[in-house]
This record gives structure tokens, C-alpha cells and sequence, in this order.
């Protein structure tokens, strides 16, 4: 790390964690690099996705991820939301009228239920598959901003104890 960064780059990125090794010993390695890193340039974690592991990442210095989880979660049925993963798939929802998230302001949350939802997703139809994308990457946007305005507010420990309180509640 300390030769790379020593050359003139835009950015710098950590790969080849989140491959099977437990989250404590990717949030150690991070923790333990970005230190080498210069500190007025992006660092980006690739691969990286879970909403608890860019939260956990971000408070460690990391300022980009990329990931397929919002895209391929969506196709399988699982969908993000304020309160921990839903999976549309279950008999549950069938006859849910609320909405996936109800702190959610995207598209799908606005005009379609959790039945709805899991009826399409029963039913292999199309639509399914972008409703649920959309409403992934809205969540995963969101997060996103709602911790960049938590760091510009030095807010980002009472940002991260809010975050893991709803996940608790499973409201």
C-alpha cells in the first residue's frame, strides 16, 4: 500500500477481500491499509456490498463500493430495506398491502405492494425483476447519501447506532 500510493494516482482501491473470510477480518485488513492511503483521494473497496459492510467500511475511510448484491438480490427476491432484507418470496406477503419499506420514497414503494411484488416475482414476470431493482438501488443510494450528510454534520456515530437500531426492531 505504502509503495502504491507513494505513485501519482487519481484514486486507489483495496480488492480481493470479500471472498469468504469472516467481516471482522475484511474490516481489520481495511482498517489496518487505509491508513497508507492518502487521505485527499478516493478509496474505493471493490466488491464490497452488504448495506452493514459499507456502513462499517465508510466509518473505516473507504469512499466508493461497487457491487452486483442490489441487482442480484433483487432478481432472487430479496429486497433492502430500512429494517434488514425482506424476501418477497414468502406466502407472508401475499396478501401484504404495505408498501417494502415504508421509509422508502422510490417508485416501487410509492405505487406497489409487498402482494403485488409477490405476486410478479411468482408469477417470473418481467416487471418484477425491475421493480425490485429499482427499488434496491434506491435504498442503496439513499444510504449513501444519507451517510455522506451524516459525516458533512460530524453526526456519523448517531447515523451508524440509528442504522443498527432499525435492523433490531425488524419493524
Amino acid at each position: 500500500a505504502t509503495e502504491l500510493c507513494a505513485l501519482d494516482f487519481d484514486g486507489f482501491a483495496i480488492g480481493g477481500l470479500s471472498v469468504g473470510e469472516l467481516n471482522q477480518e475484511m474490516y481489520n485488513t481495511v482498517e489496518h491499509t487505509v491508513q497508507y492511503m492518502p487521505q485527499d483521494k478516493p478509496r474505493y473497496l471493490m466488491g464490497v456490498g452488504t448495506p452493514e459492510d459499507l456502513v462499517e467500511n465508510i466509518e473505516r475511510g473507504i469512499d466508493m463500493f461497487d457491487c452486483v448484491m442490489p441487482t442480484r438480490n433483487a432478481r432472487n427476491g430479496t429486497l433492502f430495506t430500512s429494517f434488514g432484507r425482506l424476501n418477497i418470496k414468502g406466502a407472508v406477503y401475499k396478501e401484504d398491502n404495505t408498501p417494502i419499506d415504508s421509509e422508502c420514497e422510490c417508485l416501487t414503494c410509492k405505487r406497489y405492494s409487498r402482494a403485488y411484488l409477490n405476486h410478479l416475482f411468482r408469477a417470473r414476470e418481467i416487471t418484477y425483476f425491475r421493480l425490485a431493482t429499482i427499488h434496491n438501488l434506491h435504498y442503496y443510494l439513499n444510504l449513501m447519501r444519507e451517510a455522506r450528510e451524516a459525516i458533512l454534520e460530524d453526526r456519523y456515530s448517531e447515523f451508524k447506532a440509528e442504522f443498527y437500531a432499525k435492523r433490531s426492531s425488524n419493524s
